[in-house]
């Protein structure tokens, strides 16, 4: 899957992601835009989640 699909994607899923995950705020997920290192940072900030785990989260979201 290429960028532009992902960022698509990831507009579309931010919604749902806000109420999954609450303490993403609108700026941490305009800050993310769908990229899956700075995803994997925020969760591991925000949530304590492993890379590997936030990184199939971020799988389920974009795909």
């Amino acid at each position: 899957m290429n960028k532009d699909t992902i960022k698509g994607k990831w507009k579309q899923a931010s919604g749902s992601l806000k109420a999954n995950w609450g303490k993403l705020t609108d700026d941490d997920l305009q800050e993310i835009d769908g990229n899956l290192e700075k995803f994997q940072g925020k969760m591991q900030e925000k949530y304590g989640m492993a890379k590997e785990d936030a990184k199939k989260e971020f799988e389920n979201i974009t795909s």
